[in-house]
């Protein structure tokens, strides 16, 4: 009777993550900006709190809506976290996690707006938006997808989305050219 793993084996890129699963890459900043989230809705707690206080109109009721306020600023502050692996990459929120094979990606585009995102589509339809600067932030992270990238595109699966990926690449390079002149005092 064979084992349950032998099955997953045979499937195509289950070698490729279970490989990956231990040179994991984070989103190094991902604790501070969550740290900055909790002290921004606990700071408008406390303001909101002791406005009430100072004015004399405390009450249960204000203070419980006060409360939800701060946890809905929270709520909308807190960064999704990304990590990468060989050959995927994920963004965990809070209603779940979202994977994409960046091994076996179809597109990459770039949606401009208020806030800019980088679209990845799999070739199962998987599909996750991150911010770019997570990338520009975390050159760990930006390696592992820009190699399996390159193996996207090396296999014919990534019909669109060099250009997004080079504009990222620049900014990337950029950041990091930067980062070298302020470590040498060349500012």
């Amino acid at each position: 009777m064979g084992r349950r793993n032998d099955t997953r084996r045979d499937t195509p890129g289950a070698d490729a993550h279970a490989q990956g699963s231990g040179q994991t890459a984070h989103d190094r900043r991902w604790a501070r900006e969550l740290n900055s989230a909790t002290r921004c809705a606990a700071l408008l707690l406390t303001m909101l709190l002791l406005i009430d206080w100072g004015s004399g109109s405390a009450t249960w009721s204000r203070a419980a809506l006060w409360l939800a306020l701060s946890v809905l600023l929270f709520l909308v502050l807190l960064p999704r976290r990304v990590s990468a692996g060989e050959g995927w990459l994920a963004s965990r929120g809070l209603l779940g996690t979202r994977r994409v094979r960046t091994d076996r990606l179809v597109s990459v585009r770039c949606l401009e707006g208020v806030s800019q995102r980088l679209v990845l589509r799999d070739v199962s339809g998987a599909r996750v938006e991150l911010d770019p600067q997570v990338l520009v932030n975390n050159p760990d992270l930006w390696y592992r997808l820009c190699e399996d990238a390159r193996r996207s595109e090396a296999e014919g699966t990534l019909l669109c989305g060099t250009t997004a990926l080079r504009r990222v690449q620049d900014r990337v390079d950029r950041e990091t050219v930067l980062t070298m002149f302020r470590m040498s005092g060349l500012d």
